[in-house]
């Protein structure tokens, strides 16, 4: 180029209009999603807009007329959302397998991350193990962990029905704090287990108090949570207040006939304990029953009954003596230990399947013994022996309007207490694993209009990834972590039930973990771009 020309050249360049010059510098996306209805995950109302991502990030939202992209999908119609944060989940280990890596069965739903060692399930020589694995495997979804109060309680003072030691208490204290220094968010009990079970308030206040510095947080399985109900929500409240954490009372429900009702009471008092200043929450499967069983799954066999050579259960159900010992440790446990029917009992026990009763689904133990007039335990005994085929059960039956009551409350959040599920293996026969986010947005949003869907999103997204500090996640803007679920509004639903729990929901499209496809046009796409989320430190 002579010298003239070359001068020409940069006149043009420095009198070019805005316009000219943006068109010579078109912006390019490896990923644009266009035309969706954004819901941004923090409540505000949806709007139609474009979203440009390039790597793992959101970086651009607006209008992308001439702007181009990798990858392009068309959303007009579908809701854009921030990936849902499942935040009480029983998936982590299944996942840590290189055939499960994917966690099919909530990418359906459109989680994106899931929070695992609940219910004080994990140590956390568990927890390395685990990251391990999905440095090596790669995972379909991110995970988080709490450090587990039963899981330390076990490696220290093992299954002795006591109270820990002074030593003891400071060995599990150290090993909280090596499950903080791995990344937990926080602490997590079972307190209604062994053998969390024999500890007391004081020792989960000091070991909670471990997780401060970190800005970790307090998450309970409570103790009792149907005959004593209002008494076991409010230690965990306490427990929060004594450590100066933030507490949330895991899938919280109003468990049993006794307790209907009693929502408003607990709803008070988390109100009142917030307008004190303390940070109280809960999470929620939106489901009218807890765990799942079968009659024979009630039963609590003697142990030197068990040891007889060729026991039978049926056989031993019908004599008398043997009747009874069966009776005292079902309705007991084994030395004061756990127990179905000592944990919940038989008003919170309800037929959700039967082949051979289908006229009983529906009916409650206790309801069933006081019709019959007979005693409750010889009412299970001779639904046992007179079935050829299993009486499916929720251990935990909640009134529909109790569900609803819950639901609506602005510190609650949604989270499935699910296991791993693919259509193909479910390691917790619940529905709440295959469906738990899909019922939400399909039945209480767009068929029962319980919550708007702004609402519900918000408590599956911004709600869960603030309360656990987990970092640049949960929200649709610029900088986050490209983790977004693109559904159907009118055709997102749950499709698992009780007789068919492993049933996969239908209506999300699209869910994009970390920048990159998990799922694309309803289809897995054997993408595991998943990671551990480590707290953020404080």
């Amino acid at each position: 180029m002579n010298a003239k020309a070359l001068f020409l050249a940069l006149l043009a360049v420095m009198f070019a209009t805005p316009t000219t010059f943006q068109a010579q510098q078109t912006e390019t996306f490896d990923l644009l999603i266009r035309g969706g209805l954004v819901i941004d995950g923090t409540g505000k109302r949806g709007v139609k807009t474009d979203i440009g991502i390039r790597g793992e990030r959101i970086v651009f939202l607006g209008n992308a007329a001439g702007k181009s992209a990798t990858a392009t999908i068309d959303a007009a119609g579908l809701v854009v959302a921030p990936g849902f944060i499942d935040v009480h989940s029983h998936s982590e280990i299944a996942i840590a397998n290189p055939a499960q890596r994917w966690n099919e069965g909530v990418i359906r739903q459109g989680v994106t991350t899931v929070v695992g060692g609940a219910d004080g399930s994990l140590a956390p020589q568990q927890i390395r193990q685990l990251i391990a694995a999905y440095e090596k495997n790669g995972i379909g979804t991110n995970v988080a962990f709490y450090v587990g109060h039963n899981a330390i309680r076990r490696e220290v003072v093992g299954r002795d029905h006591r109270l820990a030691k002074p030593e003891e208490l400071e060995k599990m204290k150290s090993l909280v704090l090596g499950g903080m220094q791995l990344g937990a968010v926080g602490l997590s009990t079972g307190l209604m287990y062994e053998p969390g079970m024999w500890s007391d308030t004081d020792e989960v206040v000091e070991l909670a108090k471990v997780v401060k510095p970190f800005g970790g947080t307090y998450d309970s399985h409570v103790r009792d949570p149907v005959q004593r109900f209002v008494e076991s929500d409010q230690e965990c409240i306490d427990v929060g207040r004594r450590a100066g954490i933030p507490a949330k009372i895991a899938h919280e429900k109003t468990v049993g006939l006794q307790n209907s009702g009693k929502n408003k009471v607990i709803i008070k008092m988390i109100n009142d304990a917030r307008r004190r200043g303390q940070d109280v929450v809960t999470d929620q499967y939106p489901y009218d029953g807890a765990a799942v069983a079968t009659l024979t799954g009630i039963v609590v066999v003697p142990p030197e009954l068990s040891r007889e050579s060729g026991f039978e259960l049926k056989a031993a159900l019908r004599d008398s003596a043997k009747r009874n010992a069966i009776k005292q440790t079902s309705e007991n446990g084994i030395n004061g230990g756990f127990a179905w029917l000592k944990a919940t009992g038989y008003g919170a026990m309800r037929i959700t399947s039967s082949k051979d009763f289908p006229n009983l689904i529906g009916k409650y133990l206790s309801q069933l013994a006081d019709e019959r007039k007979m005693d409750k335990f010889d009412l299970v005994c001779d639904l046992l022996l007179s079935a050829t085929h299993p009486v499916g059960i929720t251990l935990g039956a909640i009134k529909e309007e109790d569900v609803r009551e819950l639901l609506i409350q602005k510190w609650n959040m949604v989270a499935s207490d699910g296991g791993y599920a693919d259509g193909k293996v479910n390691t917790q026969p619940h529905p709440r694993s295959t469906g738990t986010f899909t019922r939400v947005l399909g039945h209480y949003v767009r068929d029962v209009k319980l919550l708007s869907l702004e609402e519900a999103v918000r408590k599956m997204s911004s709600f869960p990834a603030e309360h656990l500090a987990i970092p640049e996640r949960g929200r649709i803007a610029n900088g986050m972590f490209a983790d977004i679920s693109i559904f159907d509004p009118k055709t997102i639903r749950d499709r698992s039930t009780w007789d068919e729990p492993g049933l996969m929901s239908e209506g999300v499209i699209h869910v994009v973990v970390n920048g990159q496809f998990v799922m694309r046009d309803g289809k897995m796409t054997g993408q595991a771009p998943g990671r551990f989320l480590p707290k953020k430190k404080q």
